[in-house]
């Protein structure tokens, strides 16, 4: 008897458990059938957009040499100080070359008698000037018989001139013209002192055709900046001169600048395995705007824009095979058809659509991540 109780209440036991257990997992395989949300297209005005990187330079930058070497003496300017073509920047005190002394001594005694010899040309040619003077006063010669005696004369002048000037340079490493002197560094262009790379006490060597010399100063117009800067190849066929760009500079944050662009590189170049082409723009400056150079900035070039277009979420968007383009539309209550559809410009948030859907559609829409998860 007690075993018969035994039995009957295992097998009560082992229903109950089989019971509990199905119920368990029927229970947690259950899922709720997905509802997906529909939206209608919209009317929107859609840009498509691409951001440069670059940065803010001088359209026209001077490095400013010596013309001959020795170590600067003194230094008459500074960065950020506004110049005049022709004013003073520095100068530079000769130092003579040890290794060179004889070279130097052949080059005084060949500069001397160049001076000498100019000095003959130029009395010789004096003196035939005031002959055919007389002749010429006269009438015994042409106009231009005299002029050509003339401008002899002045000929030799110059040369002599330039002899003396030469033998004073070799000499005392200045030349005397008009108040200029060879060892004193003048600006070349009006602008204003980027950069004075250089020390009273440096050294510095002259330009000439085998070496470029060193950089007292640097001057640029910084009323005349340009953007440059670099797009990928993707995009640069939707580019063309004379496209308004917005710049955003990092250190000015308050404030977009305009620009216009004026260059698209015909060749491209590897950066980090991509191919990049150079870009550059006329910044079109305010009276008050007071930009300096070597601003880091981002240009903000629009590739297309329509206005006031039917459009619907990208994300609604699917693709099918041979690169078809379709969406979900509710024809009954969670009960969708494809329909294939013309998609045009494109922001990455918002599509314009040409063709396949009216205004009255009613738009599958994903299931973004976070409402996955809160699907029990």
């Amino acid at each position: 008897m007690i075993r018969r109780i035994s039995m009957a209440v295992a097998i009560l036991i082992f229903v109950a458990l089989s019971v509990w257990l199905g119920m368990y997992f029927y229970n947690k395989n259950k899922k709720n059938p997905i509802v997906y949300k529909v939206e209608k297209p919209f009317v929107a005005d859609i840009t498509k957009k691409t951001v440069a990187t670059g940065s803010i330079v001088p359209r026209r930058e001077v490095l400013i040499k010596p013309q001959v070497s020795g170590v600067i003496e003194s230094i008459f300017v500074e960065p950020g100080q506004p110049v005049r073509a022709g004013q003073l920047i520095a100068q530079v005190k000769l130092v003579p070359n040890l290794n060179g002394l004889n070279n130097d001594q052949i080059g005084i005694n060949s500069a001397q008698n160049n001076v000498e010899t100019a000095k003959i040309n130029f009395r010789n040619a004096e003196i035939e000037l005031e002959r055919q003077q007389k002749l010429y006063d006269q009438n015994v010669i042409s106009q231009v018989e005299y002029n050509r005696f003339l401008l002899d004369f002045n000929v030799r002048k110059e040369a002599l001139q330039a002899a003396e000037n030469n033998l004073g340079l070799v000499r005392l490493g200045a030349a005397q013209r008009s108040g200029a002197v060879s060892n004193a560094i003048y600006s070349t262009v009006d602008g204003i002192i980027l950069d004075v790379p250089v020390k009273v006490g440096s050294s510095v060597v002259e330009r000439s055709n085998f070496n470029e010399g060193t950089t007292v100063a640097s001057i640029a117009d910084m009323q005349s900046l340009i953007f440059e800067g670099k797009i990928d190849e993707s995009e640069v066929t939707k580019l063309k001169e004379g496209m308004e760009l917005k710049l955003n500079i990092g250190a000015l944050p308050n404030k977009t600048y305009k620009a216009i662009l004026e260059y698209i590189a015909p060749k491209g170049v590897v950066e980090e395995g991509a191919i990049k082409f150079q870009i550059r723009a006329q910044i079109v400056l305010e009276p008050n705007d007071n930009l300096r150079a070597g601003y880091s900035a981002n240009a903000d070039i629009v590739l297309e824009e329509v206005k006031q277009v039917l459009a619907i979420k990208e994300s609604a968007l699917q693709f099918g095979k041979k690169d078809s383009v379709y969406v979900e539309i509710e024809t009954q209550p969670q009960i969708f058809v494809k329909k294939i559809v013309k998609p045009g410009v494109s922001d990455g948030i918002n599509v314009q659509v040409l063709e396949g859907i009216t205004a009255n559609d009613k738009i599958k829409m994903p299931i973004v991540e976070k409402e996955k998860k809160k699907t029990p």
